[in-house]
């Protein structure tokens, strides 16, 4: 049987629908944040955006409270990239990262001998049951380099000691956590171990079974490079993976002929269904699931200049209206008012306009909880 073909609009829908922009999910966080998929953390300020604008009920102290209970945790995952996940989803998404070879340290080409890798691997040892510092961590690194002192190649010493060992700590085997366990805006340089299942990691065959059905469960239909692209992968393994899983998944095509997966109980609503202004935040996840010549789903080609800062690797906040990438956002904070100015990258109705303005005035104060007075400008 011939795939059916969907076209940009019907994935825009379906892709919506799942990320809680079309009808905010009423879930609770941690379940959210698994529908969802693994949420972009590398900017703090980032994550009650993301949330706030997805799942009825968040407000500006959601985030941290569930970081502080840990029932939500931030860990270098997917494409060496900060991410924030549940405790249970943690390990198949870490068995990915190690699979794929991006769970290493060494940031030079000097050999170093193998005792330092599993050195390392004690890290998770050291920063349990009690988060610990960055320097708590460097003190203890410095003492086993000085007790081997030919482990570790002189060229990777030094890298390592001017970037105060933040490679060597950034590893699947811990999550971020101030030293104190009280979470602010920010992303802490602080590290306690990751969690553990019970029966042991997954092996990585299990492991991107389960990353790649909750790749199509937050961003579906998709196809095998999709995937691959989001979880910083092969695609060869993916491809394997889909077609192994035969008549367990919808398949279908895009409008360019691209073979595309889904979960059979997915969401998949009509081209015509309405849909709400929606503000997303810096790095947002939709604007990253997809291999980048598939991401016109949801931004438009004609704007992906002004929504990705090549020069310093941004990925600005945006707008969406009609369900696509319609203009970005910026916030300025002073101390006596909190200014988040709409920038439109194309004509919009005046309606949509005052939409946006009231979007954006209800957002603010999640953004800036605390004293300044809010202020939204439209450009």
């Amino acid at each position: 049987m011939t795939p059916q073909t969907l076209t940009d609009r019907e994935l825009n829908r379906a892709l919506l629908a799942r990320q809680g922009l079309l009808e905010r999910l009423d879930l609770p966080l941690p379940k959210a944040v698994e529908a969802i998929g693994a949420v972009q953390a590398q900017y703090g300020p980032a994550l009650p955006v993301a949330l706030w604008t997805r799942v009825r009920g968040v407000d500006a102290d959601s985030v941290r409270t569930a970081l502080e209970q840990r029932t939500l945790v931030v860990g270098t995952l997917l494409r060496r990239t900060l991410h924030l996940v549940t405790p249970a989803e943690h390990a198949a998404y870490a068995a990915v990262v190690v699979a794929a070879g991006d769970d290493t340290w060494r940031r030079t080409r000097g050999e170093s001998d193998p005792a330092a890798d599993r050195f390392r691997e004690g890290l998770a040892e050291f920063a349990a049951p009690l988060a610990r510092s960055p320097q708590e961590v460097a003190d203890w690194i410095e003492k086993w380099v000085a007790a081997h002192p030919q482990a570790i190649d002189a060229d990777e010493l030094e890298f390592q000691r001017t970037y105060k060992w933040r490679p060597f700590r950034s590893t699947v085997a811990v999550t971020r956590s101030p030293a104190d366990g009280v979470w602010d805006e920010g992303v802490p340089e602080g590290v306690i171990a990751a969690p553990v299942p019970a029966g042991g990691p997954p092996s990585p065959e299990a492991a991107l079974h389960d990353v790649v059905h909750r790749h199509l469960r937050a961003f579906g239909p998709a196809g095998a490079a999709d995937i691959a692209q989001w979880a910083g992968t092969k695609v060869t393994p993916v491809k394997a993976l889909l077609k192994s899983l035969g008549d367990r998944l919808e398949v279908f095509k895009d409008e360019s002929g691209q073979l595309l997966y889904d979960l059979p109980d997915a969401p998949r609503p009509p081209a015509d269904r309405p849909a709400p202004v929606r503000l997303l935040p810096w790095f947002d996840s939709t604007l990253l699931a997809y291999a980048p010549k598939r991401r016109t789903r949801i931004l438009p080609e004609e704007h992906r200049d002004a929504v990705y800062a090549k020069a310093n690797l941004q990925l600005r906040p945006t707008f969406l209206v009609d369900g696509t990438v319609a203009g970005v956002w910026s916030l300025d904070r002073k101390r006596r008012e909190a200014v988040l100015t709409l920038t439109p990258l194309r004509e919009l109705p005046s309606a949509v306009t005052a939409e946006l303005v009231a979007e954006a005035e209800r957002l603010l104060p999640v953004c800036v909880p605390d004293g300044p007075a809010h202020v939204v400008v439209a450009g």
